[in-house]
């Protein structure tokens, strides 16, 4: 097994590979490293795929995944994660703004101060303040307060793991920027920062645009839902719905007995209909509840629980 497995997602760094490879290569063979670098090609539509079987060629210790077309980050990931052959894998972004000398510290609090994940922390940053700062600051409170895990850059791209950690959790969608919390919920708990350095781009552009906050948040409600209720639905569903069929029919036999009794003209209160929704509504997330139970007992994954240890 190699020391080191560094992953590098790439969408159009034609430009920026070369240099990244030529620094990697020296930090690695300065500490005596035996390493792999996958550059995973998000479907480039430059001469990124170009590059990397030069770098290939020039070294066989970089691979080349290359994508049909541009599935996003969390697939680059997930892909690199399967192809992975290190005893610490590190993940860094292709737009050289990640320094590879972060590197040895990382892969040294993996293996000496017993880290599971090692997240780096950006903490000067030369991003736009408005575009990306700002919003970077008020997402990472968001998933701090959430998670219960005290990370200040959710979203760094330079991150150490353990050979464990990337082998048992799946990343998709647009869930790279949960990594952390998606290792929590898989029982890798010792989860660490670093701050790093953040440098300028120096070639192309940023790939990420403003709609990210609003799918991160979206990303973040799912898998706090998925790790408390994905595998017992019920409880969300059947507790919220049997409280709200509770409410609705004690108002519904509140309303009938005063209908009865004449103080009240059925059809023309309005706590007469609110009874009623409160009923049905009840009665569908109870319903939601039952059919997701039924999907869980029947999924091929309803037993697959991740084992650390057996004797």
């Amino acid at each position: 097994m190699k020391d080191i497995s560094i992953i590098v997602p790439s969408y159009n760094e034609a430009e920026s590979l070369p240099h990244l490879a030529e620094w990697v290569d020296r930090v690695m063979k300065e500490h005596s490293f035996t390493y792999e670098v996958i550059i995973v090609d998000d479907g480039s539509t430059d001469g990124t795929w170009q590059v990397t079987e030069q770098l290939h060629a020039a070294n066989p210790a970089w691979r080349g995944i290359k994508f049909r077309r541009n599935y996003g980050k969390s697939a680059a990931l997930n892909t690199g994660f399967a192809a992975a052959e290190g005893d610490v894998v590190v993940t860094m972004d292709a737009d050289l703004q990640d320094s590879p000398d972060e590197v040895p510290e990382l892969y040294r609090m993996i293996k000496e101060d017993g880290y599971d994940l090692v997240s780096g922390w950006k903490k000067k940053r030369y991003d736009s303040k408005l575009a990306k700062n700002i919003p970077s600051k008020l997402f990472n409170w968001t998933t701090r307060r959430m998670s219960g895990i005290h990370l200040h850059d959710f979203n760094c791209g330079l991150k150490a793991y353990r050979h464990d950690v990337v082998k048992s959790i799946e990343v998709y969608g647009e869930m790279h920027r949960y990594i952390p919390v998606i290792a929590k919920w898989a029982g890798f708990s010792k989860i660490g920062e670093k701050v790093v350095q953040h440098r300028k781009r120096e070639f192309g552009v940023t790939k990420f645009g403003m709609n990210r906050f609003i799918n991160g948040y979206l990303d973040l409600m799912s898998i706090m839902f998925m790790s408390k209720f994905g595998k017992q639905p019920m409880h969300f569903f059947g507790a919220i719905g049997s409280a709200s069929f509770l409410m609705g029919f004690v108002a519904l036999v509140v309303v009938l007995i005063l209908k009865l009794a004449g103080r009240m003209a059925l059809t023309n209160s309005v706590w007469f209909y609110l009874a009623m929704f409160f009923t049905l509504i009840g009665l569908v997330l109870f319903l939601a509840g039952f059919i997701g139970e039924l999907v869980c007992r029947n999924s091929s994954t309803r037993n697959q629980y991740l084992i650390e240890k057996e004797l």
